[in-house]
């Protein structure tokens, strides 16, 4: 059967996904959602959130995950491949120049205002996408009780990202066997299985593995274990596979070892790396790239600073976020063969609520982030959460969101419009002295 849907159609819309990619994993699983399953409806809300609750048991960057399982289920391989690597190319690129900045002591002022402003627009298009989704798939005393308790769960009590989505999907199979979640209590109907072979999926992420791991092996053989490349290697391909619950659970890993341990950069360095991610399309943990970057900038061995800081800034990159490719190719054929299973419907029901609840406390922890210069730690007892420095409110960012989020809201402003309206006021910012 031939895909209705042409290639270089999906091609446009990865490359828009890319550009507008900002706010960490709850605005880019925002903007995949308003333009993949509302604007375009190449995939309904049951396949989206199926694939988006499989990634999120994965370890690494669920939205790059995402974006490389919704291509894959559009065109295969190829289509995993153009939409993961889109996805992560703008930041790349955008992270690298602000590196090389950020090095030499350049002005990167105009670019970091013109990105506040964005980051306004996508904090009005995660809150619309999660009204969106949670009028969409939270329905009944369960699945909303799920959904609150991930989010305070995760939010209020930091606990293990894991664990609270194992949970929510063991509580779906105790209620389906108890019947408390059915077809007719918001499990969709059964769905055919994949027709499409799985040797090609299979071919593409063993390819993906071996690139992956034989580069870090020839490096180690030729520059020993002792080299800062080798470290960088070494350490990002270790945090691909035991990092999971996104990016936000991953940055505190990376930080302690980064500063602590390998003595990389310092802990502000690491904030101010931290900043230029944010504020650039991609995923929150494209900070690997600068923290390789700086590692191996000033690496004494190093010729030439500025090339030995890019090389380990992308070979930072390419570790990270390889295996994703591999995960999904390899088992992504296999998680669309269990659409049909009643049980594990069940389970994902249950997950897709608890999800809601993971999507707010990121929404709640971006949007903290973008209105205040500072938030503070509160750790009493159980509790153990982010809040805000009152006094380090941002006026202009409350101003901006607060009209993004009724451009959005009220007047249902598209993505496009909404982002240019934003970035060219923080640019505009920027000029009258206010960023």
């Amino acid at each position: 059967m031939t895909n209705p849907i042409p290639f270089s159609a999906a091609v446009a819309v990865w490359t828009r996904v890319a550009l507008l990619s900002f706010g960490g994993p709850a605005g880019q699983i925002a903007v995949m959602h308003r333009i993949v399953v509302e604007e375009k409806g190449w995939v309904d809300d049951a396949r989206f959130t199926h694939a988006l609750n499989f990634c999120m048991l994965l370890p690494g960057p669920e939205a790059q995950q995402l974006a490389t399982y919704l291509g894959w289920m559009l065109h295969g391989v190829r289509g995993g491949v153009v939409a993961g690597a889109f996805f992560v190319l703008p930041g790349i690129i955008a992270l690298l120049l602000l590196s090389w900045a950020y090095a030499v002591g350049a002005d990167a002022g105009p670019v970091e205002a013109l990105f506040f402003g964005l980051k306004c627009a996508v904090l009005a298009i995660v809150v619309q996408a999660l009204v969106r989704i949670a009028g969409k798939t939270v329905h009944g005393a369960l699945p909303l009780g799920l959904a609150i308790s991930a989010f305070v769960a995760l939010y209020f009590f930091n606990l293990l990202f894991p664990l609270v989505i194992l949970a929510a999907g063991a509580i779906g199979l105790m209620a389906h066997r108890a019947g408390w979640m059915n077809d007719r209590n918001g499990i969709p109907d059964s769905v055919p299985r994949s027709g499409r072979p799985d040797r090609a999926s299979l071919a593409a992420g063993i390819i993906c593995l071996v690139a992956w791991l034989v580069p870090v092996a020839i490096i180690w053989m030729i520059l020993g274990s002792e080299s800062v490349f080798t470290q960088i290697a070494g350490f990002f391909s270790t945090m691909a596979v035991v990092t999971f619950g996104g990016a936000y659970a991953v940055l505190a890993f990376v930080a302690q070892q980064a500063v602590e341990n390998y003595g990389w950069l310092m802990p502000g360095e690491m904030l101010d790396g931290l900043g230029l991610a944010e504020t650039t399309p991609g995923p929150l943990i494209m900070v690997v790239q600068f923290v390789g970057f700086l590692g191996a900038w000033r690496d004494p061995q190093a010729l030439s600073p500025l090339m030995a800081g890019t090389l380990g800034g992308l070979l930072a990159t390419w570790v990270t976020f390889l295996p994703s490719f591999v995960w999904i190719f390899l088992l992504a054929p296999w998680m669309e063969s269990l659409r049909g299973n009643r049980r594990i419907r069940a389970a994902l029901s249950a997950i897709t609520a608890a999800v809601v609840g993971v999507i707010a406390s990121l929404a709640l922890w971006f949007a903290m982030n973008v209105v205040f210069a500072r938030t503070r730690r509160i750790d009493a007892g159980w509790l153990d959460f982010q809040a805000p420095v009152a006094e380090s409110l941002d006026p202009l960012a409350l101003v901006l969101t607060v009209a993004a989020l009724v451009a959005a809201l009220y007047f249902r402003l598209g993505v496009f419009t909404l982002i240019a309206g934003g970035a060219g006021l923080g640019l505009a910012g920027h000029f009258m002295g206010l960023v």
